[in-house]
Parts: C-alpha cells; structure tokens; sequence
C-alpha cells in the first residue's frame, strides 16, 4: 500500500493538460517557423498540440469550465498576434505559460466578484482520466479527482499557482522564478509550503491511500 504524492495528486486531476516533452518537441521549430509565414495547417497543429494545456492553465486559473474555454480561445488569438515575440522553440512553453498567466489574471480582474464554479463538471472529469482504465478504475479516479480538485480550490492563490506551475505545468523552478518575477530561493519556499498545504487540504477532506500499485 503506497499513498498518492503531492505531485500525483496534482497530475491526476490535470492529465489533459500534460503531454509527452518528446510530442511537444517534435518538430516544434518547424511548425513555429510555418506559422510565422501564415500555414493555417501548421496553426491548427499547435493550437492541437497544445490546446489541452492552455485550456487546463485558464481552468485552473478561473475555476469555470466554460469561462476556460472562451479565455482558451483568447489566450490563442494573443499567441498568434505575438508569435513573432517568441524567437526560440525552446522557450515556447514558458512563453505560452506567461500568456496564458497573463490572460487569466486580466480576465480575473474583469470579473471582479462573479461567482466560481465550486466544483468540477462531468465533461471535466472525464478529461482527467486517464487512458485504459477499466469502470472500477475510473470510479476511483472520478474520487480522487473530484477531491483533489476541492483541495486545490481551497489553497491560497499564492500556493495554487505555484502548484500549477511546478507540479501540474512540470516548468523548471528558474522558469517559475522568471514568470512570478522573484527570487529562485523564494520559489523553493513557496512550492515547499504549498505541497505541505495542499497534503494537510486533501487529507482533511479524506483521501484514501492509494492501492493501484
């Protein structure tokens, strides 16, 4: 009997915002470059290869699942008009993340004191779940992902973000540093706080241990 990680915990909820590094690097600089000349095919291509994660960042971000997905569309539209900005394929993710960061926090200002959605949709869910799963599994993983959902909800706005960037995102720490414009040593702290708060959050709400491996 093992328990989930911090880090699992996070993940399990955000599968559909992470893929492989090996797809997203796949002849990322190529489909950059065709964009830049105006290859609608190659545009549709990167908004494929990563619509999931720039729709999981607005979720995250706003708590709504169809607010997510109009600030989605949004945050693509910036990223079209900014391509010419981002010189280097290998810092096309972080420059996505800041867009995006950027567009959820213009369009949190927007809406001031509108209400948040308190829970994930079931079209939401099933988002998360990951592949092969047989319906028992899949139970379980609704369970944990409703949870850990309800525990992310209810972190500070400081540790929620960093835990979408660090465990969800995966960005490296001196990535996360330069997107919050602070120190490296800060970062340390903060992510080490928000894992301790997320933990005590999740178990205060009753997840089991987790006994698929």
């Amino acid at each position: 009997m093992r328990y989930l990680t911090v880090g699992r915990f996070a993940r399990s909820h955000a599968r559909c915002c992470v893929t492989s590094d090996a797809q997203e690097r796949a002849d990322l600089a190529e489909i950059l470059g065709r964009c830049r000349y105006g290859d609608a095919l190659a545009w549709e291509a990167l908004v494929r290869q990563f619509q999931s994660r720039v729709y999981g960042i607005a979720f995250h971000y706003v708590g709504d699942a169809e607010d997510a997905r109009d600030l989605a569309q949004e945050i693509f539209v910036r990223v079209y008009r900014r391509l010419d900005s981002c010189a280097d394929e290998h810092m096309f993710l972080p420059w996505l993340v800041r867009i995006s960061r950027n567009a959820c926090i213009d369009f949190l200002r927007r809406r001031k004191g509108r209400p948040v959605a308190a829970e994930c949709s079931e079209e939401d869910l099933a988002r998360s779940r990951a592949p092969g799963l047989n319906p028992e599994e899949h139970c379980a993983a609704d369970f944990r992902s409703r949870l850990i959902y309800r525990a992310f909800r209810r972190l500070t706005a400081l540790n929620r973000e960093v835990i979408l960037l660090r465990e969800i995102l995966e960005l490296p720490l001196e990535q996360i540093a330069g997107l919050l414009s602070i120190p490296l040593g800060t970062v340390k702290s903060r992510i080490s706080r928000a894992r301790v708060e997320l933990a005590q959050r999740v178990t205060a709400l009753g997840l089991q241990p987790d006994d698929s491996g």
